[in-house]
C-alpha cells in the first residue's frame, strides 16, 4: 500500500490549516500542504519562501497531519507542485482516503497524469509575470470541466492578453475561467470594470487571504 512505502517522500514547506483564498473553493476551510520547489520566477510571486528549504516527509505522515485537522478538504499548491514526481502519488493518496483535493499548478507542466478526482487549478502566465513562454498549452486540451483556469493579472496588456487568449483557445466553454489582479499593484475595480465592459464570462476574483491577513503566510 503506497501510504505505509517509506520511499514515497516529498520534500515539504509547510501543512497548515485556512480558508481557501482563491478560486472556486473561495472561503472553504482546507488544510495546505505546500511542496518546496518551483522552475518559475514569477515577478509578483508571494511564496517565494517556498522555492527552497522545507522537509522532507514521507507520504504516511503528510496523511496523518493532514488528517489531525479534522477537514476534508485539501489543496497541495507551491511553489509548484507537480514539479515533485511524488506529488502524483499524494494526490492520489489523499483521494482514496476520502478527501475532496484540488491541486494549485502553474500550467508549465504537464497535467494529464494527475488523478483525475483532484480538481486541477492551472494557473496561466500573463507577459507582466514574466513567464509566459513557460504556459504548457496541451494542457488546455486534458482540461475537464472540473478543473480551473486562474489567471492573474498585472495590466490592462495582461487583460488584453487574457481575453485574447481564452478566446482562442476556447477556454469559457471548458471549465471556469478565473480572472484576479495582482496584489497591490492592479487595483481590482479597475479589474472589475473591464470584465463588465467586455462582457466576459469569467469570475472575478480577490486574494480574500490578503483582504483577511495581508501577506502573512499561513493562519
Amino acid at each position: 500500500m503506497v501510504r505505509s512505502d517509506a520511499s514515497v517522500s516529498l520534500r515539504v514547506s509547510e501543512v497548515f490549516y485556512s480558508l481557501q483564498g482563491e478560486s472556486t473553493r473561495v472561503g472553504l476551510p482546507t488544510v495546505f500542504i505546500r511542496l518546496t520547489g518551483c522552475p518559475l520566477r514569477c515577478t509578483w510571486c508571494d511564496t517565494t519562501y517556498a522555492f527552497s528549504g522545507g522537509e522532507h516527509l514521507t507520504l504516511s505522515v503528510i496523511l496523518d497531519r493532514v488528517a489531525s485537522f479534522a477537514c476534508t478538504t485539501v489543496c497541495v499548491t507551491g511553489g509548484e507542485p507537480l514539479a515533485q514526481p511524488n506529488c502524483l502519488p499524494l494526490l492520489s493518496a489523499l483521494c482514496d482516503e476520502g478527501f475532496s483535493v484540488s491541486l494549485e499548478t502553474s500550467g508549465a507542466l504537464d497535467i494529464g497524469s494527475v488523478d483525475p478526482r483532484v480538481a486541477r487549478i492551472v494557473d496561466l502566465k500573463a507577459p507582466d509575470s514574466g513567464e509566459s513562454e513557460k504556459n504548457r498549452w496541451e494542457n488546455i486540451d486534458l482540461l475537464l470541466p472540473t478543473d480551473e483556469i486562474k489567471i492573474v493579472l498585472a495590466s490592462r496588456a495582461d487583460f488584453d492578453w487574457a481575453v485574447a487568449a481564452s478566446l482562442q483557445h476556447q477556454l469559457f466553454s471548458r471549465c471556469p475561467v478565473l480572472f484576479s489582479p495582482v496584489w497591490d499593484t492592479l487595483p481590482p475595480a479597475q479589474l472589475a470594470e473591464w470584465i463588465i465592459d467586455n462582457r466576459l464570462p469569467v469570475r472575478f476574483q480577490l486574494q480574500m487571504h490578503k483582504h483577511l491577513w495581508g501577506n502573512e503566510r499561513s493562519r
